[in-house]
């Protein structure tokens, strides 16, 4: 398969002018929406439920567990849902096996305020519509670094080092918390650190797995020398559930999605003295390198192909209103919205941050989703001290060339 997705500097891209989307104009339908769980796909779904009427039903599910649910929720005839809210990794299942339909007649239609760059195409055709760029990035305390005389950090050395000055200094036993619960958390904090070494997880042009080196090594341990100044607790740690931890002033650095930096700076949320005392930065680079260790993402929609016309096209209807001009001027800073009249907000300074320091995106591979489950799987045991960084990687690598056989990529 083919990717034509955004580039960095499309994902960056600021334009002034905006342009009014159509009214719904829908007759009658089912648009039922899946998706994650945070503020901006609930800001999007909310659009798309005011073209609710007496002839059309819009429901939604919005849910950590979209990506296990699409496949068997899409492969069902008729599927439950009309559209899935996928991101770069989660639509390669669809695609495989044929669950989402091309785009370009309704966009043809109803698609006057897409941009190019919104259109990701998959052999010629569009298959999905981006609506947001995100990435992992850094929350900081500013008024913590400031009284303690420390920089922010920009690599994970740096990170360590100011942890040590907060315990030193008698501020916090764990200044630090990141996404490190077992699976596919904690697969993506190792995923975004590999790619800041700017090594490749495959051999090139093949499946062949090539994570077994200096860098992996450097990833693991680098993400072992952080659990040291984290709670104990740090097996359970999500979006969801760092969020709290930092407004209660518990820590005072997050690694975080930008799709969350909003909550983090809302001074009009639980804790706003710490939101306004709180700063974003760029993905810190492990080592030597100058990469940000952020993997580029988009999410998007796309439509289910076993629904009936009537529900695909009122679906993809609604759906523009969801990602409309007006949805993102009342919600101006809960994404870096690849939507027309798009200004960045202080929320999104840490993801243009990755862009102009060169992250690179997430895989678009068949197989990369393999890989993400192997490393979800194999790496909590050594983080928690009972296996060796290389036994780690060894279990890895078993785990993901069974799959990557039974599926056919390996020989």
């Amino acid at each position: 398969m083919k990717f034509t997705t955004m580039t960095s500097a499309t994902a960056a891209m600021i334009v002034s002018a905006g342009a009014a989307s159509a009214a719904c104009g829908i007759e009658s339908g089912s648009v039922r929406i899946l998706s994650n769980d945070f503020a901006a796909l609930h800001a999007v779904a909310d659009f798309a439920a005011k073209c609710e009427s007496d002839g059309v039903e819009v429901t939604r599910n919005a849910t950590e567990e979209h990506k296990s649910i699409q496949v068997p929720a899409l492969t069902i005839d008729p599927a439950t849902y009309t559209v899935a809210v996928i991101a770069t990794n989660s639509i390669v299942p669809l695609l495989n096996n044929n669950l989402i339909r091309p785009l370009d007649d309704y966009i043809a239609e109803y698609g006057e305020q897409l941009q190019p760059s919104q259109l990701i195409k998959v052999g010629g055709e569009t298959m999905a519509i981006a609506f947001m760029a995100n990435a992992q990035h850094l929350v900081y305390r500013e008024d913590l670094l400031a009284e303690n005389d420390i920089a922010v950090p920009t690599d994970y050395d740096e990170l360590l080092a100011a942890a040590e000055t907060l315990r030193a200094n008698g501020v916090m036993e764990y200044p630090i918390a990141s996404n490190f619960m077992p699976g596919w958390n904690i697969a993506a904090e190792f995923v975004n650190a590999y790619l800041s070494t700017g090594a490749d997880f495959f051999e090139p042009g093949t499946a062949e797995l090539a994570i077994q080196n200096e860098h992996g090594m450097e990833v693991l341990e680098t993400l072992k020398a952080m659990t040291e100044y984290m709670n104990p607790e740090w097996v359970t740690y999500d979006s969801n559930s760092v969020l709290p931890i930092y407004e209660a002033g518990d820590i005072a650095f997050s690694i975080t999605w930008g799709s969350r930096a909003g909550a983090y700076l809302d001074e009009e949320g639980p804790a706003p003295a710490i939101a306004a005392n709180s700063g974003v930065a760029a993905a810190l680079a492990v080592g030597d390198s100058d990469i940000p260790g952020a993997a580029l993402w988009w999410d998007g929609f796309t439509i289910a192909s076993n629904i009936s016309d009537e529900d695909a096209e009122a679906s993809f209807q609604a759906m523009m209103n969801g990602v409309s001009p007006e949805m993102m001027a009342e919600h101006p800073t809960e994404a870096v919205w690849l939507i027309e009249g798009y200004e960045p907000t202080e929320a999104a300074e840490g993801v243009i941050a990755n862009l102009q320091g060169g992250a690179r995106p997430y895989p678009m591979l068949p197989y990369m989703g393999l890989l993400h489950t192997a490393l979800g799987d194999n790496l909590t045991e050594y983080l928690q001290g009972d296996e060796s960084a290389e036994q780690a990687l060894a279990d890895v690598a078993a785990a993901y060339e069974t799959a990557a056989r039974e599926a056919g990529f390996l020989n």
